[in-house]
Formats: C-alpha cells, sequence, structure tokens
C-alpha cells in the first residue's frame, strides 16, 4: 500500500524571514552551542539546502522568499503579566514591524490555496528590547530536528515533470521519520482558511515564561484572527496578497494574542506534538496591523524575525529548532545582503494604493 506524501503544502512548510545584523551575533552563539549533531549540520548547508531544492534567487530569504511588509501595534490587556514580566505583556501598547510570506525559496511563485503562510512579528519594547517571532499558519511543525528537516526537505524536491515530491523518496523518508508522518496527519486535518487576514499563526515552539514572582511555566503563542472566515479566491498570480492589500485599505486587521500554558509532562522539545486542546490559555492583547508596505530597503525586509530575540521574561525551551533557525537566518541574511535584489513579484502599485 503506498505510504503518505507530501503534497505542494507539505514541501512548502518551513522557516520565516532572513537576518539582521544583529542576528548574526545571535545565529553564531546558536551555532557554536550545541545544535550542529556528529554529521555536523550547519547553518551553510543548511542555506545550501534551500538552494538546492529551489534554486537560487540573489538577494532574497533562502525561505519564505515572497512576502509583503506591514506595521501595526500590539495593545497588551496585561493579563500576560500573569504568566511573564516580559515588558510585552504590561498594559500598553507597542509598534510592531510585521512580514506576510510564503513558504518556499521562489520569490515569485504562483499563490496557491495549499501554500504555507508565514507573519513574522517584531515588537519594540521598551528600554530598547525586542521580541521577534516567526509563526506559520500549521498546528504543529512537520519536524522535531534540526536534521529531520533537512533531510526533508531534499525528499520533497519537486520531480520536475510532475511538480510534486517522488512518491518512493518521500514514503522512505517517512519510514524513517514516522514523527513527521504522525504530524503530516495533524496538518491533514486541518485545512488552511482563504487568506491571511483570517489565519490562525502558530508559533510552534515552546518557551519558558516566567513572572515577577519568579514562577516559570511552558507556553506556546498564537495569533488567532479576529477577522471573519473570508473568501478570497484562487484567481491571479498573488491572489492572496492582493486579497490582503484589499482587506488593508478597506481597514486595520486584527489578531488576538494567545498564549497556552503547559501542564505538567507536556513536551516542550518537540514541535511535531501538540498540547492537548483543554490547555489553558490566556488572551494577553490584540495584535493591528494598519498599513501595508513594499520590501523596500528600510521596511521589513531587513527584519530577522529570529526566535531567539526574547524580552527578559521569556526564554527558550529544550526543543532543539529555535536556536537552529537563529543560525540559519543569520547565514541567509549574511548572504543576500552581498548579493543583487530584483524587485519583488507583489505588486507594488497596489500596495501603494493605485488601484
Amino acid at each position: 500500500m503506498p505510504g503518505p506524501r507530501l503534497n505542494r503544502r507539505d514541501a512548502l512548510v518551513g522557516l520565516a524571514a532572513a537576518g539582521t545584523v544583529l542576528a548574526v551575533g545571535a545565529g553564531g552563539l546558536a551555532e557554536a552551542s550545541g545544535w550542529l549533531n556528529t554529521r555536523r549540520l550547519t547553518s551553510s548547508r543548511f542555506a545550501d539546502r534551500f538552494e538546492q531544492v529551489y534554486g537560487r534567487h540573489n538577494g532574497f530569504r533562502r525561505n519564505h522568499a515572497k512576502g509583503l511588509a506591514a506595521t501595526g501595534t500590539f495593545t497588551s490587556n496585561g493579563a500576560g503579566a500573569e504568566l511573564s514580566k516580559a515588558s510585552v505583556f504590561a498594559p500598553g501598547t507597542v509598534p510592531v514591524t510585521a512580514r506576510f510570506s510564503l513558504g518556499g525559496t521562489v520569490p515569485d511563485a504562483a499563490d496557491q490555496p495549499g501554500a504555507v503562510r508565514g507573519l513574522g512579528l517584531m515588537f519594540q519594547l521598551p528600554n530598547g528590547e525586542q521580541w521577534r517571532t516567526a509563526m506559520i499558519n500549521l498546528p504543529v511543525f512537520p519536524d522535531s530536528t534540526p536534521q529531520g528537516f533537512f533531510d526533508r526537505l531534499l525528499a520533497g524536491k519537486p520531480d520536475p515533470a510532475t511538480g510534486e515530491p517522488v512518491p518512493s523518496v518521500m514514503k522512505a523518508f517517512l519510514a524513517e521519520h514516522p514523527e513527521t508522518a504522525a504530524a503530516m496527519k495533524i496538518i491533514k486535518a486541518s485545512p488552511p482558511s482563504s487568506g491571511f487576514a483570517d489565519s490562525t499563526f502558530h508559533g510552534l515552539n515552546a518557551f519558558i515564561a516566567t513572572n515577577r514572582a519568579g514562577v516559570s511555566v511552558p507556553v506556546r503563542w498564537a495569533a488567532v484572527p479576529m477577522d471573519a472566515p473570508g473568501a478570497a479566491s484562487p484567481g491571479g498570480r498573488d491572489y492572496l496578497f492582493d486579497d490582503l492589500v484589499d482587506r488593508m485599505h478597506r481597514g486595520p486587521v486584527s489578531w488576538r494574542l494567545v498564549l497556552t500554558v503547559a501542564d505538567p509532562g507536556d513536551p516542550t522539545h518537540d514541535a511535531t506534538l501538540p498540547w492537548p486542546p483543554e490547555r489553558r490559555t490566556v488572551d494577553a492583547g490584540v495584535i493591528t496591523l494598519d498599513a501595508v508596505l513594499t520590501e523596500a530597503a528600510g521596511n521589513a525586509r531587513d527584519v530577522n524575525f529570529d526566535p531567539m530575540v526574547l524580552p527578559d521574561g521569556l526564554r527558550p525551551s529544550d526543543d532543539p529548532l529555535p536556536p537552529a533557525r537563529s543560525a540559519v537566518y543569520a547565514r541567509s541574511f549574511e548572504r543576500r545582503t552581498r548579493e543583487p535584489k530584483s524587485p519583488s513579484e507583489v505588486d507594488v502599485e497596489k500596495v501603494n494604493g493605485d488601484h
């Protein structure tokens, strides 16, 4: 009986944006601190693998290359302070820089309903702190380790004749990685919404939140849309982005920032494993994005949504993926900033309001 196989949506799962100078330092530390295994999986090899599978596209991120910048705010209601002393959870409003994206390294790929959607956020906090997070619209991540993700990229390389992964190659990979096969079942049972504005974006990885009393708990977070389900219809090459631009021209788009609290024994080291749906959640406030921008220099184009950039009150757990992502983002930034870059695919005239 044929084994499960990845479709285009599965194959485009991935890391979010790539880095800044700050990220180069964080990524170097992550690489030196031991996420590499005995097979010497380095950030350079990881960046090479993206190029091997999807081709090299100078000046663009090695994954989530197609994107659109945005700006807005986060208004905290103060409830998150129960879990974390991070200043982002104190009552008040802080600026946010954001980036919407699609998984994959092809910057002019046609939008597809099942393409993995990303939302990167950078919160500008008091006293110069930042919190950066990269989320995707999947309920779990397909891989539990950097090595698994690295190997899956090659196994999922599209066959030029079909545009899909070679079934026998993917079958062999999934046989060796039952955790990925199980995660794919969860992902396929959670069909995507119609567009960006009505997507739930999941942080997926566990982090440790510490409050002012010194109590620490593992948390995961998600951005839950306040828009009603939309009706973006596949049509133009950039229909997902066009729909987002049209929606934001009608007014701001908002998401609730929801923190999920682990119970003792819930896995913190493996992003393929969901926490039970009955776990306690805390609604920490509202993310509101009110302007979309091109990826010209100075916008979110140059922001690294590095998951290791955390405010005091949040720290990494034992999940091996965030430090690996930090290192790969830094390597991607190092490469793309030395390369010429062509204009982004997303319609600049529409972004600027010329309909």
